[in-house]
């Protein structure tokens, strides 16, 4: 039996909050007849069904409505629809419907006491790799042979810019190409003209590799990218221009040439903890007694990770005044947000115990300097325990952004073993990853087609800008924060780290103008447009290889329609939907032309391995 059309948006429009009480919006077709319509909630843990009640009638649909109480007992209240006909009944969730009561999952969910900053949904992020982005200081680029990374072995190496990466698995963390602090400034006109509005930077604290996931000096920039000073003014040019800037925080473990750890014996103070059992911050670490053995992060000994019992290794990254945490959220830098390295992974002994304690005093710490401050968390999968309220705001969103887009448009899973999925089932993935967190979460969400931690898209579609072009667009319109990997809007490739890490190739700008307008044409769009920013997800088609959907906040609607196939695809879409009868849409990719709806339905073609994103005039 098909469906019938039952619709909540999450949106300011369909949830009102009082001090205790949240009222909701259900949007159904007005001929579907029900004996009973409930909003099904739990504020004691227990079910308890409200009636609804009629509100407005508005062309096709019938909008009724319910105030719920919401849960004291803790932050978050969830809901869900429930309505009986004569011989079934139907179940409307973050999922979807179905036929049968959701589990708690899928149920929508509201958090009165934890909201992610308000500014970060409104922003277009940009992440640079520091030392691939632009060099424009080479008095203090890494040398070849300056350094070892390890002890005697690896050597640095500098390279020319742009010439290649080593092979994975070889020289690559030791491999040094020059981009620095200086080179980030220098651009900042060409990235607030491509739209940007937010810069990621990998880590630029001090560390022997070109990663500088090791770090050695969390209180200081690395000398061969710039100084502190050079950052505070990078940081205050970036504000004087309405921009922000979010830092990579490694909390979990160190390089094995920290002061603390001191392997080498760099230092010539005797006082790092490798091989010296009365060493004052051998229990900064987790060593097996007086032995050699420690704990690597991932199992892997150039990272010893940290022993966050101890009390000097709290107080130093969060639980001090003067902490890593807050020190960079402080004068004279005033950082805006920090993404947090494998912060899942985080906590007591060898595995990730009472991670959630600590998650959530990085953020106490972190809001406790600003409260304005960005907390982003790094997940490969799933990050739903994290993303509650509590603890952060939002993640690098791979389990319910990449992963399935790589899915739809790839063919590929995260292993990239072959995935091909359908639009349905793409539509699906995206629904139930996004059901489970609350919708100031969703909309706080770092989504990114690729980083340094992935193949590029580009490549990993074998080149096919087309297809590319196709999830930028998908990128640019989905819930969520779009953030660029820097190169993208000059068709930069790149196969598995480091490859993906090749340099900006700046003489590309002038060859590959039609890209980078094409990235600027979707972020005038979104720095432009409410509803992408913060409006309501409404699917209305999703058929084999194409996809329809709606962002709608207040008066304004946007309609994004990709179809990924070898085929034009003439699609009638159901605007009825939306509460319209008709109505007038412009074109932004066909710039210029406009298209007519009227009976409810927009019809509309979608050529080939292309996309669409039509606004209502």
């Amino acid at each position: 039996m098909k469906a019938p059309f039952m619709y909540h948006g999450q949106d300011h429009n369909w949830v009102i909050p009082s001090t205790t009480t949240l009222t909701v919006y259900l949007a159904v077709e007005s001929g579907f007849l029900t004996e009973a319509l409930y909003v099904r909630c739990e504020p004691d843990n227990e079910e308890r069904l409200i009636p609804m009640e009629r509100s407005q009638d508005a062309g096709r649909l019938t909008t009724w409505k319910a105030t719920i109480p919401m849960n004291r007992d803790k932050a978050t209240t969830v809901y869900c629809f429930k309505a009986i006909t004569t011989e079934h009944q139907w179940w409307l969730h973050g999922a979807g419907i179905s036929k049968r009561m959701p589990g708690q999952e899928k149920l929508f969910r509201y958090n009165s006491e934890y909201q992610p900053p308000e500014w970060v949904k409104h922003q277009v992020f940009y992440q640079i790799f520091p030392d691939r982005f632009a060099n424009a200081n080479p008095a203090i680029s890494v040398t070849s042979n300056e350094y070892c990374l390890l002890g005697e072995e690896k050597p640095t190496v500098a390279k020319p810019w742009g010439t290649s990466v080593s092979e994975h698995g070889k020289d690559g963390a030791s491999e040094f190409f020059g981009g620095d602090l200086k080179g980030i400034r220098d651009k900042l006109d060409y990235l607030q003209s491509l739209g940007v509005t937010t810069l990621y930077l990998n880590p630029i604290f001090a560390a022997p590799s070109n990663h500088k996931y090791d770090t050695t000096d969390y209180l200081n920039i690395d000398p061969h990218l710039g100084t502190n000073e050079e950052f505070a003014e990078l940081v205050n040019d970036l504000h004087q221009r309405g921009m922000k800037i979010v830092l990579d925080a490694v909390f979990n473990h160190t390089s094995l040439d920290h002061p603390w750890f001191d392997r080498f014996h760099q230092q010539g103070d005797g006082q790092g903890a490798w091989q010296n059992p009365k060493s004052p911050f051998r229990d900064y670490y987790q060593f097996d007694g007086d032995s050699e053995n420690y704990i690597g992060w991932n199992g892997i000994h150039t990272l010893p990770k940290l022993n966050f019992l101890n009390p000097e290794v709290r107080d130093y990254f969060y639980a001090g005044d003067d902490s890593v945490i807050r020190h960079w959220l402080k004068q004279p830098y005033c950082i805006d947000g920090w993404r947090f390295d494998v912060i899942h992974m985080l906590g007591e002994g060898e595995g990730a115990t009472n991670n959630a304690h600590y998650v959530r005093a990085f953020r106490a710490s972190a809001k406790a300097e600003n409260p304005r401050c960005y907390v982003l968390g790094e997940h490969f999968f799933e990050a739903t325990p994290w993303l509650q309220g509590d603890q952060e705001d939002g993640a690098m969103n791979y389990y319910g952004f990449a992963h399935p887009v790589r899915a739809f448009f790839a063919g590929l899973d995260i292993a990239f073993d072959p995935c091909r999925i359908e639009a349905d089932e793409f539509a699906q993935w995206l629904m139930d990853a996004a059901a489970k967190i609350p919708w100031r979460n969703q909309l706080s969400q770092l989504n990114q087609l690729d980083s340094h931690d992935t193949m590029r898209f580009l490549t990993m579609v074998n080149g096919d800008e087309a297809t590319l072009r196709c999830a930028l667009i998908f990128l640019f319109c989905w819930a969520g924060v779009p953030c660029i990997y820097y190169g993208t809007e000059v068709a930069l490739e790149g196969g598995h780290d480091p490859d993906n890490r090749r340099c900006f190739p700046w003489e590309r700008l002038d060859s590959r103008q039609d890209m980078v307008d094409f990235i600027k044409q979707l972020t005038s769009l979104r720095n432009q447009s409410s509803a992408l920013q913060s409006g309501r997800i409404q699917w209305l088609y999703a058929e084999e290889d194409v996809i329809a959907f709606a962002r709608s906040l207040d008066n304004e609607r946007v309609i994004c329609a990709i179809n990924r196939g070898l085929t034009p695809a003439a699609l009638s879409i159901p605007i009825w939907q939306m509460g319209l009868e008709q109505g007038c849409f412009s074109l932004l990719i066909k710039k210029g032309e406009g298209i007519d709806a009227s009976d409810g339905i927009l019809n509309l073609t979608i050529l080939a391995k292309s996309g669409e994103i039509l606004v209502q005039a």
